[in-house]
């Protein structure tokens, strides 16, 4: 294996882990607190997550990625990026403080007041981590995150789990939320050796904040838009529609964020690396591409296929209302490794100013549907969310035919193979519903079908990212 593939397969397979055991113990932790707690306490954390979601934007301010992005950053550069990350926490979180008690008045609930107050606690915790997470992935030091999340993800696990089972409500979810944080920020600092220095240089960080700052801006208009999708929600529907919704959207997601944020995290600073060679971001980009694709269609198809028989067997028949939204998630989730790879290649490449450009596209054209649909309820607010997608996805493919000679046409060819074979598996998935079987035993024969038919299909058709991740585990099994 060449130096620069060996490193990233290694840093990919590290945040694999990591994301995946991370993630996967807190999904789980998740949903058994869903079946405890049930959907109108579920919602109540999700009115407070949407306040704390996009403070957790602000807390990076895009300086984070600018110091990976750069070529030559150096101790002065995290220095001051740490303290002003800092104090900007310092100032989220006392106007948290003072809004929480109007933020509870609207939505006539007066314990948001205290949630709010301690859960945005969350907002420093993750300021005083920043500096430390850019400076792991700046140097490839995935491995760091492994140890540092597991310690607070189990931990959190078992307050969290322990709390619900003594009534604590609501507050199981955020006292999980704060343990967990905490935990992984600790471990970070014990076992990454960069240390910040009494320095700190304005120049520095306005000449980070000239690239940062359009990323910024493009996370708060996504991140913003996403809270805004459930407060309106949570406005115009109950709690409840509101918890059905997310959690909805949640497992899908905990499958894209393992792949796609993964692969996304290792290949952002090794094209940062290679930003002047074209064709090698364009070869990069397509790896990224097709990789993601074929493992993220057959996962989407196949949640969406047995969905009924996993929400009836996690969480359980109050929260079937999920479904319906299980499934438009799962669709709409198949096309976005597109979107996350060609902006990827758009950021490593220094264009942060086209990011934001795209960024302010979607973000209206989603404005736009949003008022559209919120009129005529949940269900239509959830298919608006389908077509948005879709938007996105075309909108961020555009740019890179120019910038790297990526085409949309090429693009599409590229996944093609990989989304057709997930359809017909999830075909024959969805059709075990129908064998009259027990739902246990339903659920085991899909999952069996389904890997199957993909992995058979993939052999049959000779699919070459098959082969490319077959040849990434010998060569790792070498190693």
């Amino acid at each position: 294996m060449s130096k620069t593939r060996n490193k990233v397969i290694k840093n990919f397979i590290w945040r694999f882990i990591e994301r995946v055991g991370a993630q996967g113990v807190s999904l789980v932790v998740s949903w058994i607190l869903a079946r405890i707690l049930g959907r109108e306490v579920y919602g109540t954390l999700a009115l407070v997550l949407v306040f704390t979601n996009i403070m957790q934007v602000l807390v990076d301010s895009g300086l984070g990625n600018a110091l990976i992005q750069k070529k030559d950053a150096d101790h002065l550069d995290f220095s001051s990026v740490f303290f002003f990350n800092l104090g900007t926490c310092v100032i989220l979180y006392i106007i948290m403080f003072i809004s929480a008690p109007y933020i509870a008045a609207f939505y006539k609930t007066s314990e948001l007041t205290q949630l709010i107050r301690v859960g945005s606690l969350i907002i420093v915790i993750s300021g005083i981590k920043n500096v430390q997470q850019a400076y792991v992935s700046r140097n490839l030091i995935f491995k760091k995150f492994f140890f540092a999340t597991l310690g607070g993800t189990l931990g959190a696990a078992v307050i969290g789990i322990w709390m619900a089972l003594h009534g604590f409500g609501v507050w199981s979810y955020v006292a999980q939320m704060l343990f967990n944080a905490s935990i992984d920020t600790f471990i970070l600092w014990i076992t990454v050796k960069w240390r910040p220095k009494w320095e700190f240089s304005f120049e520095r960080i306005k000449g980070l904040f000239a690239y940062g700052w359009k990323l910024l801006v493009s996370a708060l208009l996504n991140t913003g838009f996403e809270n805004i999708r459930s407060l309106v929600i949570g406005r115009v529907d109950s709690k409840e529609g509101l918890a059905s919704f997310n959690k909805g959207q949640q497992l899908p997601q905990f499958v894209i964020n393992n792949i796609n944020t993964s692969i996304s995290s290792v290949l952002l600073p090794v094209m940062s690396e290679e930003q002047d060679d074209v064709s090698r971001i364009k070869s990069m980009t397509r790896r990224a591409i097709k990789t993601s694709t074929y493992f993220i269609a057959p996962a989407m198809l196949g949640l969406a296929a047995c969905g009924k028989a996993f929400i009836l067997l996690t969480i359980g028949e109050e929260w079937l209302p999920t479904l319906p939204f299980l499934v438009i998630f799962c669709i709409a989730y198949i096309f976005y490794p597109i979107a996350t790879a060609n902006l990827n290649a758009m950021m490593a490449m220094g264009r942060s100013d086209l990011f934001l450009k795209l960024e302010i596209i979607k973000k209206s054209a989603n404005i736009i549907i949003l008022l559209l649909t919120y009129k005529h309820g949940i269900m239509a607010i959830a298919y608006g969310f389908l077509v948005t997608e879709f938007i996105g996805q075309v909108v961020n493919i555009w740019p890179n035919k120019r910038l790297i000679g990526y085409s949309y046409v090429e693009q599409l060819m590229d996944i093609l193979p990989a989304v057709a074979l997930a359809t017909v598996m999830g075909i024959c998935v969805y059709s075990m519903n129908f064998l009259g079987l027990n739902m246990i035993l339903t659920f085991v024969l899909q999952i069996f079908v389904g890997v199957a038919i993909y992995v058979l299909g993939s052999m049959m058709f000779k699919f070459d990212t098959f082969s490319y991740a077959l040849g990434i585990i010998r060569d790792w099994k070498k190693k």
